[in-house]
């Protein structure tokens, strides 16, 4: 009976501090927190409604995810978005995600080519029927699922980890219907190569698909951004 008291007693603060931190995730993400914001663990405990542990543990696991960054005596901040951060988290994906999709070729089996399959078909109905927005989701589901093909849990979890610290610099442009077309099309040839069992073909595929992310990226996140500062200072 002690036993089922402790766990219940550890279990419930994790759940909590995964909470807290999906919820200052997704503010971030979404910009409602924007750059060059401080976060203040008493004043976010206070709005959250919950005790500064939890709020400090989620603050530490955001920064580690690249998201936001520490200054002694100051606090947190949220990153400030910069270019060179994408070229080097692209690069870094790369090897990664290739080193994935070739251990995958390995591995796969007939379930989790039809599952990516789906998801790739899917996708695509989604976004030409309106609703581009549910493509953050599909895009993760398939970055996922060809990371746990690899059969590395250590690579699943390099590969989710680049792939959070770049969904910042991602977000604008996966809620437009072209760019997630483009970035559907990328998925389909990387599938391809991994049913051909193309070594080759594989890393100019992972490599196209993150360069036409990064061209998205400048597009959307940077040059969108400034001509909507310059439009709101010509006001």
């Amino acid at each position: 009976m002690g036993h089922s008291s402790d766990a219940f007693i550890i279990e419930n603060p994790i759940s909590i501090r995964q909470r807290v931190c999906d919820y200052l995730r997704n503010e971030v993400l979404s910009n409602r927190i924007p750059a060059g914001s401080r976060l203040v663990e008493a004043q976010l405990a206070k709005q959250i409604n919950v005790s500064r542990t939890p709020i400090r543990e989620a603050l530490h696991i955001l920064e580690m995810e690249g998201l936001i960054e520490s200054f002694p005596r100051v606090g947190y901040r949220v990153k400030e978005l910069r270019w060179e951060d994408v070229e080097e988290i692209c690069e870094i994906r790369a090897v990664n995600e290739i080193l994935a999709a070739k251990w995958a070729m390995k591995r796969i089996i007939a379930e989790e080519l039809a599952a990516m399959k789906e998801n790739i078909n899917l996708a695509e109905s989604e976004i030409q029927g309106g609703q581009a927005e549910l493509f953050a989701e599909r895009d993760a589901e398939f970055h996922e699922m060809l990371a746990k093909a690899s059969g590395s849990q250590r690579l699943l979890e390099l590969c989710q980890m680049l792939r959070r610290h770049m969904l910042r610099y991602r977000i604008e442009s996966l809620y437009v219907p072209e760019s997630g077309l483009r970035a559907v099309a990328g998925h389909r040839r990387i599938l391809t190569c991994i049913e051909k069992k193309d070594d080759i073909g594989i890393e100019a595929a992972i490599r196209d698909h993150l360069e036409q992310s990064k061209r998205d990226i400048r597009r959307y996140a940077f040059e969108f951004q400034t001509l909507t500062e310059v439009y709101r200072k010509g006001e």
